[in-house]
């Protein structure tokens, strides 16, 4: 999906940008926005990282498993 955002303002270390056609205001960190000034579009695309999905999901289990092994040893 790709969608567009208005650079509105800089506000310190944050760029603060009005996304898609109902202009949703979003903070963004300014240091990973390339080289821009208000007024500013730029084109974002949103995807989703299967991978780091898939990755994150274990990662959640593997600590789920160690808590319920260290609640057993307990008893």
């Amino acid at each position: 999906m790709k969608v567009k955002a208005v650079i509105d303002r800089f506000e310190g270390n944050k760029a603060v940008l009005l996304v898609g056609e109902q202009e949703t205001g979003v903070n963004w960190p300014r240091e990973l926005l390339p080289a821009s000034k208000e007024g500013d579009i730029l084109a974002v695309e949103v995807t989703v990282d299967a991978e780091a999905t898939k990755q994150a999901l274990a990662e959640a289990d593997a600590l789920l498993e160690q808590i319920i092994r260290q609640q057993g040893n307990e008893k």
